[in-house]
């Protein structure tokens, strides 16, 4: 039996050991080629791995910013939004908004300048009413807004106008009875009079001006004068001339209107017939934040 070195001798003499010219291009050739092929394979992997992971980091960044935008607006939301809304729904309500003559309107609103003629179902200062309750809420004040069609009550009932205020009541009676969180009461209307005594000039900008009216017949007379004159006084304070003051009245005829129901309750004229409802808004505005100011002071 041949043992290993004769076995590597003999095929050291049966194949040469210097190899045709031909077969080494040859052969080295294959080897560059496959070499390349090689190279590519690891160079397409390189580049699909590092792809891989820039789209990746990419996606990933992305994501950290949409997120981190988002939780701000979720966070700027809640704070000026959701937040203060679900708080505020969550409290009691404080006051009570009510208009006994709700159609009572404005000439500026309709097609007309007959003033015996301004009364509708839509514009009117039930709208006043609402644009307050707005503003309060905005404060952090919760009020109810009642908006009955008083005057279609009475039409139904074949009352006359006279019987307003016993229409408007019995709401009244039900939300002080639901709600003992109620402190201030208002009853808002308009005025008949002449624009150039409703409307005051602040700043550039027309305002219909405020008169409170307290009822000399009620029970909660010297409460209901007291909390009136405070609110002129902090107005005037804020805005000298957009009160006209506190009028009393319900004498001749007698009329409590409803003011015995409650302290603090009274009627508001906002304006008058020739103002517009822009200038109640803007009167409403500064209205809101004095209420704010009386609540605050008193809790």
């Amino acid at each position: 039996m041949q043992n290993d070195k004769e076995i590597f001798d003999m095929l050291k003499d049966m194949y040469p050991q210097h190899p045709s010219q031909k077969f080494v291009t040859s052969t080295e050739n294959t080897l560059r080629q496959q070499a390349r092929s090689m190279s590519k394979k690891r160079i397409i992997t390189r580049f699909s791995v590092m792809t891989s992971g820039f789209l990746v980091c990419a996606f990933i960044f992305s994501w950290l910013i949409l997120y981190s935008e988002n939780s701000e607006v979720s966070v700027e939301i809640n704070d000026y939004g959701a937040t203060s809304s679900n708080a505020i729904d969550e409290k009691e309500p404080v006051v009570y908004i009510y208009h006994s003559h709700n159609t009572e309107s404005f000439i500026p609103e309709h097609q007309t300048k007959k003033s015996n003629q301004m009364f509708s179902h839509t514009k009117n200062v039930t709208l006043v009413g609402k644009e307050l309750s707005k503003a309060l809420k905005k404060l952090q004040i919760k009020a109810i807004h009642d908006e009955t069609d008083i005057a279609k009550i009475l039409k139904r009932k074949d009352l006359p106008f006279s019987d307003s205020y016993k229409v408007s009541r019995e709401n009244l009676q039900q939300a002080l009875a639901e709600h003992n969180s109620i402190q201030m009461i208002f009853d808002i209307h308009r005025d008949s009079l002449k624009r150039q005594d409703s409307t005051i000039e602040i700043k550039g900008e027309n305002y219909a001006r405020i008169q409170f009216i307290v009822s000399k017949t009620s029970e909660n007379y010297d409460v209901n004068k007291k909390f009136a004159t405070q609110l002129h006084k902090q107005l005037e304070e804020l805005y000298p001339g957009l009160s006209m003051g506190v009028a009393e009245k319900g004498v001749t005829p007698q009329n409590t209107y409803n003011q015995e129901l409650h302290d603090n309750s009274i009627l508001l004229n906002i304006g008058s017939v020739e103002n517009t409802l822009e200038e109640t808004y803007r009167t409403t505005d500064i209205f809101a934040q004095v209420v704010k100011n009386i609540f605050e002071e008193r809790n």
